[in-house]
């Protein structure tokens, strides 16, 4: 896994006005809620978000929740599809070059669905990739015996990037025992990641942005091995699936997520 050096902020906002997201530039400087009402776009977070799926040359990615991240996914994975679609096309993978949003907040959601629309055509995208909008309620249940939360319905896909930031804790459904994290003192927990693990590829990445609870109980649940960084600076925890290499289409894209 590449990681990219830290940059100031002078840096990244040139970095984004160059890419055409002035606007992010422009709503940070607001205090707190951004135009839309929605949180202000936190700089350093998604250009680290942009580098780890640019420079790692991910191929799919499955967000848990949506926001300016999504539309910084959209960016990064056009600009990956337009360099290497046709290399990728012989590496099996069923989903080249797309983005799965999993939200639980329909307005979060539409809000998102007009952000991506917009910048589309405000960068002329010509051949934008292809984003698929999940809305699922998510609801208080327990793994291995541990009281946490999972999404009702998930995509059909085996990402090589998730971004955990969602849900909402206090958009959860039902109890378990009379636990659930609708109180101030409880924390996120989701349990979706862990479900999923075996079908994961050898060099997936998982980014959590915060949610450090969450990333200890996904760290402590594991079972195959990954490597794990808590970035604290940037408030984000980091796992890399170093797993022995499955078989030979999982060689090739190793070799093509290592390729100069």
């Amino acid at each position: 896994m590449k990681i990219s050096a830290d940059k100031n902020q002078k840096f990244i906002e040139n970095f984004f006005i160059k890419k055409g997201l002035d606007l992010l530039v422009t709503e940070n400087k607001k205090k707190r809620f951004a135009s839309d009402k929605t949180y202000i776009p936190r700089l350093s977070d998604l250009y680290n978000l942009y580098q780890y799926v640019f420079i790692n040359k991910r191929t799919t990615i499955l967000e848990f929740g949506s926001g300016w991240s999504s539309v910084v996914f959209n960016l990064v994975l056009s600009e990956l599809a337009k360099k290497f679609f046709n290399e990728v096309k012989k590496l099996r993978r069923n989903n080249p070059f797309e983005l799965f949003i999993l939200e639980n907040n329909k307005k979060y959601l539409n809000i998102t669905k007009r952000r991506i629309l917009y910048f589309n055509k405000y960068l002329k995208i010509k051949n934008p990739i292809k984003v698929h909008y999940v809305l699922s309620d998510v609801e208080m249940t327990t793994f291995q015996n541990r009281i946490c939360t999972q999404y009702r319905k998930l995509p059909l896909c085996n990402p090589d990037f998730i971004y955990l930031d969602g849900p909402d804790q206090f958009k959860v459904k039902k109890d378990i025992n009379g636990i659930s994290t609708r109180h101030k003192d409880m924390m996120p927990m989701v349990c979706d990641i862990l479900k999923f693990e075996y079908f994961y590829t050898p060099g997936t990445i998982i980014v959590s942005d915060g949610r450090a609870a969450n990333a200890k109980f996904l760290k402590d649940h594991f079972e195959r091995k990954w490597k794990y960084i808590n970035d604290k600076k940037n408030n984000q925890h980091l796992f890399w699936l170093v797993d022995p290499v499955l078989g030979k289409y999982n060689k090739l894209l190793l070799e093509f997520y290592n390729k100069r």
